[in-house]
């Protein structure tokens, strides 16, 4: 039977990414010389910040995190998550890629480029911690971005939806032991009390409080205009949490990427393997079992690109500011946008080729 897309009509400019997405790279960029500059000339303040921790979360950096997480975590509807049956292939390649691909090569790809092949050229260390950062990175499936990437490449709109709340609530239960488990066989301690909390803070407690919010939001009269008035006003808040979490990160880490360079490069290589190879590895698959373009996309998209927030605020809270496992992560941040709309490009450009294999299928 021929899937039906549910894509919404939209004008041109709809289509278009966001400025301030479009440019991450370079936001990201100019916080790494913001953080480094400020961190080496104004340490105290950044020694302050982080001083401030309760039960070995630092205060700061929850509230920023929170900032940035519930906007995000606002646009779900976990009501839809019944759509995924009607497209039930492509949904069981992303779970597939996301959880039972996607961290493990990512582990892999740490063993062999950072453990192995870089491990002459980065801190001895902090070897253990890059690779847990790069575990953490790719334990957590995107939550927000994602609606942009899929936009970009005419992704069905009801699969996108679904497929994101299906995740965050797999992620709830998954993200701890798989993250433990990949942490262990890297033999790097685990502090399972701390990997819990991160879990309550930064996904349940976010999630919880989105919901009880959107839930609110659709009590009032003409609530979807209310709600999207709610998330206009949030967008620039939560931008700013990012920036100014990523200034903080720098200004600790500053002293180390300035004596060492090249780190930030060598952390990218594995980061940039991994989602090339499950983005492809997705769109492969669903092309073999005859999925529709419209959900093979944002199926390869939603199986590579990373919820860099979390990982970012779990890897400070296990291993601190000053640790290479919070350098790892952010450099999953300052990738995310032009590799993800190359692969954007690379789906659209395809189509025609994919469509003949995935209709010769069904």
């Amino acid at each position: 039977m021929t899937e039906q897309c549910h894509v919404p009509v939209k004008k041109s400019a709809d289509k278009k990414i966001g400025f301030f997405e479009r440019y991450l790279t370079v936001w990201v960029f100019l916080c790494i010389v913001a953080g480094i500059s400020l961190g080496h000339f104004f340490p105290q303040p950044f020694q302050a910040f982080g001083r401030m921790e309760v039960a070995q979360v630092n205060i700061p950096v929850a509230i920023l995190i929170w900032l940035m997480v519930i906007p995000m975590l606002l646009k779900i509807d976990f009501s839809t998550i019944h759509h995924v049956k009607e497209h039930w292939r492509g949904a069981g390649v992303t779970l597939f890629i996301n959880w039972a691909i996607k961290p493990f090569s990512m582990a892999l790809l740490g063993w062999i480029f950072i453990r192995g092949l870089f491990s002459d050229w980065l801190p001895p260390d902090q070897i253990d911690s890059y690779i847990a950062g790069l575990i953490i990175l790719a334990a957590a499936p995107c939550t927000a971005m994602v609606f942009v990437w899929s936009n970009l490449s005419d992704g069905d709109a009801n699969f996108t939806l679904s497929q994101v709340a299906l995740n965050d609530t797999i992620m709830i239960f998954a993200f701890a032991p798989i993250v433990g488990l990949l942490l262990g066989l890297s033999a790097i301690t685990v502090p399972w009390d701390t990997l819990m909390l991160s879990v309550g803070l930064y996904i349940l407690l976010p999630v919880i409080v989105a919901q009880l919010w959107r839930k609110w939001i659709f009590t009032r009269p003409h609530h979807y205009a209310l709600l999207d008035r709610i998330l206009k006003m949030l967008h620039p808040v939560s931008l700013s949490a990012l920036l100014l979490t990523l200034v903080l990160l720098f200004g600790f880490q500053g002293a180390q990427i300035l004596a060492q360079p090249m780190i930030i490069l060598l952390l990218a290589i594995p980061i940039l393997i991994q989602v090339y190879l499950n983005s492809s590895l997705a769109y492969w698959l669903n092309r073999r079992f005859g999925v529709a373009h419209c959900v093979a996309a944002p199926s390869a998209l939603i199986g590579a690109s990373n919820f860099f927030e979390l990982a970012v605020a779990t890897a400070i809270s296990l291993f601190g500011f000053n640790s290479g496992a919070a350098l790892a992560t952010v450099v999953g941040v300052l990738v995310e946008v032009p590799v993800m709309l190359s692969i954007v490009k690379i789906v659209n450009g395809s189509k025609d080729w994919y469509q003949r294999g995935a209709q010769a299928k069904r």
